[in-house]
């Protein structure tokens, strides 16, 4: 009576589906989670490509018109309909405000001594001057933060995807060395197709993580360049304002 021997076991050749559709549950979850950070990663990184390249454009329109102004008020209505650039809520925020102080009153600092009226004007003129600056302050600290929302999800993702799929990896070759002992046999070919279906997960998690680490650097970058826009640009509608308020 003869035995029949088991066929021979070939090269494993399976596809990448087929392998992700033989892992074990929690490793699909792993992978479930993983692809929706890639999703809501790269929607965020095309919808602030866009948005910074329309405020860059922008912006150098904005910086183009009001360095050609004879007055703020000549040039304010062309510049406020930029809206995509952080500088333009900064100019509408900060004439706004110069006007109310123009047509308003703010009391000087208490002196010892009745000031004269040139030491009133100054100190009235010091006084508007620094309520300006702390409102354009706090409006360009206002648009940094809009063109910053979402950023650091891209952060967050870039640092736990590789963790997640580490985690899926570990997970799937578990599951691998505990069928040896069901299998009764510790050959390659049996281990190695549950060992590889394992590291799908940590390559997915690098696929992920890869763009979302280097479109947050980038993202974090201009965001400086922009944060170094909005400070100038406070700087210059003050030395506008004292110009044009000496000129007066």
């Amino acid at each position: 009576m003869t035995v029949a021997s088991a066929p021979p076991t070939g090269p494993f050749k399976g596809s990448v589906y087929e392998m992700i559709s033989g892992m074990g549950s929690f490793a699909q979850i792993v992978l479930i989670i993983l692809f929706f950070l890639s999703v809501v990663s790269w929607a965020i990184t095309f919808y602030k490509i866009k948005l910074f390249r329309r405020a860059n454009a922008e912006t150098d329109r904005f910086l183009s018109l009001f360095r050609k102004r004879r007055s703020i008020s000549e040039v304010y209505l062309s510049c406020v309909s930029l809206k995509r650039t952080p500088l333009s809520r900064m100019l509408e925020a900060g004439f706004k405000e110069w006007d109310e102080l123009q047509r308003g009153s703010i009391n000087p600092h208490k002196m010892r001594e009745a000031p004269t009226v040139d030491e009133l004007e100054v100190s009235k003129q010091k006084d508007r001057l620094d309520i300006l600056r702390m409102t354009l302050e706090r409006v360009g600290s206002e648009e940094i933060n809009r063109l910053e929302k979402s950023i650091v999800f891209l952060a967050t993702t870039g640092n736990i995807s590789p963790f997640f799929g580490l985690l899926g990896t570990v997970w799937g070759i578990m599951d691998s060395f505990a069928s040896i002992g069901v299998r009764g046999s510790a050959s390659l070919a049996v281990v190695a197709p549950g060992i590889a279906e394992a590291l799908i997960a940590t390559v997915v998690g690098l696929a992920v993580a890869i763009p979302a680490v280097m479109a947050y650097n980038f993202f974090n970058n201009r965001l400086k360049v922009i944060s170094t826009q909005v400070d100038n640009f406070a700087l210059e509608f003050l030395s506008a304002v004292k110009k044009e308020s000496l000129m007066e």
